[in-house]
């Protein structure tokens, strides 16, 4: 008698704690990698992603409009700087946001090409929800700035635009990140600069050592 009370005291104990181990594979963070619940994401790591493929990033004149400047491609690079526990928000270092020139091309009236696309004031800060928002912020008292470079019918000109922040969402289904028709106003610029900026893109898969990144 005394044995089996023994064992099933022992026996008791272990399914009390057993729900409180964790599986060595599972992460409760809210960046994971290879899938949702996954390895965690390590605070330093560098996350990359270019343009989902098959699709363009713009920059109209309007909201609803296709007068501007396309791209099919461009790739950013973000550090992990905070990575907790999940629900909660993870922050990222926005170190590079490059567009491929040659793959630019607009159909505003006057304008022949795109010499370059230029994001300024970098680092940035994106804050990562795990309800899926995402924000970008400049540093304070900077601003996200844009500075793009045209050739036209009357020599070369520069636009610069501005946007106090950009709000976008996260995706699971194929670990991408969207912005849509996110507001920029042109800060300098001759007129054959369109007078405000909407930017739209997708980018995917976003990765981090070439693993897929996940939001939790």
């Amino acid at each position: 008698m005394r044995t089996r009370t023994a064992l099933t005291l022992v026996g008791s104990v272990a399914a009390l704690t057993l729900p409180f181990i964790a599986p060595a594979s599972a992460a409760d963070t809210v960046l994971t990698t290879g899938s949702l619940g996954g390895t965690a994401v390590a605070v330093g790591d560098v996350l990359t992603a270019p343009l989902a493929t098959g699709t363009t990033a713009t920059l109209y004149s309007t909201a609803t409009g296709t007068s501007g400047i396309k791209c099919t491609s461009s790739q950013f690079t973000a550090t992990v700087t905070a990575n907790p526990t999940a629900p909660g928000t993870a922050t990222e270092s926005v170190s590079g946001q490059s567009f491929d020139s040659s793959s630019c091309t607009s159909n505003v009236l006057g304008v022949t090409g795109v010499t370059s696309i230029t994001v300024d004031n970098l680092p940035y800060t994106t804050a990562a929800v795990s309800d899926g928002t995402l924000t970008v912020t400049p540093a304070s008292g900077s601003t996200i700035q844009t500075t793009v470079k045209l050739t036209t019918l009357l020599g070369s000109i520069t636009c610069v635009y501005q946007a106090p922040s950009l709000t976008g969402t996260s995706s699971n289904t194929d670990t991408s990140i969207n912005f849509t028709s996110q507001a920029f106003t042109k800060t300098s610029g001759s007129s054959l600069c369109f007078s405000a900026g909407y930017f739209t893109a997708k980018y995917a898969p976003v990765t981090d050592n070439g693993a897929a990144v996940y939001t939790n």
